[in-house]
């Protein structure tokens, strides 16, 4: 009997340590396959980025990438300017972009008749980021600006239209009841402003925060945004957006939506924590210093729409730059296939 059940001890232990043998060796494997799977399977999207408020919302996604966080993988170009984006872009070297919201409508119009679709707006991401600055306390509402020389940059572009239209819509003749100097860089405004040549000027964040930060007398005087509002119930100013080929959305479906829910989570991180937000953005050079960034980004009117809401949220918008200059939006009015919709 002892004899019996040695032998069966022997068995079970045997098989014991066979089971075990196979869930050493299969079952990790078994486990990590899905990991693995899922990493090959990443898909690459290749994302342009803007320095400035036009970027801000992305830098958490940029940081979860690094640290390999996101379902897709991100190969990141951030460009100084609109225009360095705009050629790759439209030969397709970009899949994802942000630009501002007039430069979609215009690269719709360029390359809506491509072989491959063209591009299509994917979301907007932020509104107005305009700001009046005054060196002094004259300046309390839109109509005090009458008899005033006004700096500006855009020239052409959509700053002279928003200014021009609040000032109309102020009973201001533009042409006659202001004087407006452009510059032909914000740079260059900014640091008239802040040695005092320049006493009213019209700039975005983050120059805004650079110039008040450098100059005390200087002060914000008029919100745009806000002056918008109180003159036009019927559209919003919005300035920044993302725009996706549309070959590429159609042929990966899954990454795009993916992508939105994880800019989407980015936007909403960024505007809950700026003091960390600002670290990202010094870290990926979209503002050059943190303190900058963190003074800037409560302005810069941070936010998230897509689908049916984006479509609602920025006709109104471009019909108001198409009736200051059809060239502004491209020419014509963005149709329904403008729209990305999930």
């Amino acid at each position: 009997m002892k004899s019996l059940a040695k032998s069966f001890m022997a068995v079970t232990l045997a098989m014991v340590l066979a089971l075990g043998l196979v869930s050493c060796n299969g079952t990790p494997s078994s486990s990590n396959e899905p990991e693995q799977t899922t990493a090959a399977e990443k898909t690459t999207v290749r994302l342009g980025l803007l320095k400035g408020p036009i970027g801000m919302g992305g830098t958490v996604l940029m940081d979860r990438n690094e640290k390999g966080e996101t379902a897709n993988q991100y190969d990141v170009t951030v460009f100084s300017s609109p225009d360095q984006a705009t050629a790759k872009i439209i030969s397709g070297e970009l899949d994802i972009a942000a630009v501002p919201t007039n430069l979609a409508a215009v690269l719709y119009q360029r390359t809506k008749d491509n072989e491959d679709g063209g591009i299509q707006l994917l979301n907007l991401t932020a509104k107005g980021m305009l700001y009046l600055l005054e060196n002094g306390n004259t300046i309390q509402k839109v109509s005090d600006l009458k008899g005033k020389t006004i700096y500006a940059t855009g020239k052409g572009s959509t700053p002279e239209y928003i200014l021009n239209y609040i000032l109309e819509k102020n009973g201001l003749d533009p042409e006659k009841d202001v004087n407006i100097e452009f510059k032909s860089e914000h740079a260059e405004l900014a640091a008239l402003m802040t040695e005092g040549t320049a006493k009213i000027g019209l700039l975005p964040e983050p120059n805004v925060s650079s110039v008040t930060m450098g100059n005390q007398d200087v002060r914000i005087a008029l919100n745009m945004t806000e002056e918008w509002n109180a003159v036009d119930s019927s559209s919003e100013l919005i300035m920044s957006c993302l725009v996706v080929q549309k070959k590429f959305a159609q042929e990966n479906e899954a990454a795009v939506e993916a992508f939105l829910d994880e800019y989407k989570n980015s936007i909403e991180t960024v505007i809950s924590d700026y003091d960390a937000a600002a670290q990202l953005c010094e870290k990926f050079e979209i503002v050059p210093k943190a303190a900058v960034a963190k003074n800037a980004l409560p302005n810069c009117s941070l936010y998230y729409s897509e689908g049916a809401e984006m479509k609602e949220s920025i006709e109104g918008y471009y019909q108001v730059l198409f009736d200051a200059d059809p060239e502004s939006v491209g020419g014509s009015l963005p149709d329904d296939a403008f729209y990305y919709q999930r």
